[in-house]
């Protein structure tokens, strides 16, 4: 563990970050593996109301509104 490379990252201190580092270069602080989640992952869908299609419908009631509420 202690031959492996490390991170390098500068500290708010000035000197180099001492973790090890992943493939990437970085450790996992500095560089984690992941943004996020991927797109259209399910994980943390509740009710669906700000989906695509949810959202694709209430446009389309809210143009068929717009007419009777002019009148």
């Amino acid at each position: 563990m202690q031959c492996s490379p490390r991170c390098g990252a500068r500290t708010r201190n000035g000197s180099p970050c001492q973790s090890p580092a992943m493939p990437n270069g970085r450790c996992r602080m500095h560089g984690g593996p992941s943004p996020g989640a991927p797109k259209g992952n399910k994980n943390a869908l509740k009710h669906g109301w700000y989906s695509a299609e949810a959202i694709a419908v209430r446009r389309a009631l809210a143009d068929l509104r717009r007419p009777v509420r002019l009148a």
